[in-house]
């Protein structure tokens, strides 16, 4: 699949995924709000990815799939380990006094290790084989380094391009199975497994690969 093919399939997914957002009833729970807020977050960064890469903007693009994973991390986090008044800070109006007491929310391998441990069904190893395999280059596109530099200078390999696009997709599935547990989605429905299996050209391999930036 060529990327413009590949960005126009994507687009139809992402729309597919987000369709979940109309599932959800209103809630009073503000840990609920909190994971929806976040998770409408880690929507944005993918299709700004999109839209970057459809640009040929691709070493700004980089950057937001580090973003948009620590946001579908730190939803998760929030929905099965933070407590309630952590679930409340993220979502309180922002002052000096908020931001302050914000800094004290882990960071966000804690939170990974937190997550193994109090939410086991949750796919963490997926989660932590993205970081272990991306989170350096990825860094280095976020702060300006050897990546951003080199990439920018000679150019994307469009299959790393793709890549990108395609680790991307599989974080926003990662964010579709999190709605469908709030939504109270039965588990026999498998909305987001029978996407995985329509667009399977658009996600990442099923086995290890190595980082897509490197």
């Amino acid at each position: 699949m060529d990327l413009d093919n590949l960005l126009s399939q994507s687009a139809k997914l992402e729309e597919r995924i987000g369709s979940l957002f109309t599932l959800l009833m209103p809630v009073d729970s503000v840990r609920v709000r909190a994971v929806l807020t976040i998770t409408s977050l880690g929507f944005e960064h993918a299709r700004s990815l999109k839209y970057l890469v459809a640009a040929r903007l691709c070493t700004s693009s980089a950057a937001l799939l580090r973003i948009q994973f620590e946001s579908l991390v730190r939803a998760i986090w929030v929905f099965h380990c933070a407590t309630d008044a952590e679930a409340e800070l993220i979502i309180s109006e922002l002052t000096e006094a908020s931001a302050k007491r914000a800094d004290k929310i882990p960071m966000l391998s804690r939170m990974l290790e937190e997550i193994e441990r109090d939410a086991p069904h949750v796919p963490v190893g997926q989660l932590k084989e993205f970081k272990q395999y991306s989170w350096r280059p990825l860094s280095s596109y976020v702060h300006g380094g050897i990546h951003a530099v080199n990439r920018h200078g000679r150019g994307f390999p469009v299959e790393l391009v793709c890549m990108q696009v395609r680790h991307s997709n599989g974080l926003l599935g990662l964010a579709g199975s999190l709605l469908q547990v709030i939504a109270g989605v039965p588990p026999e429905r498998q909305i987001i497994g029978k996407l995985f299996e329509e667009f399977g050209p658009c996600f990442p391999p099923l086995e290890p690969a190595s980082t897509p930036q490197k």
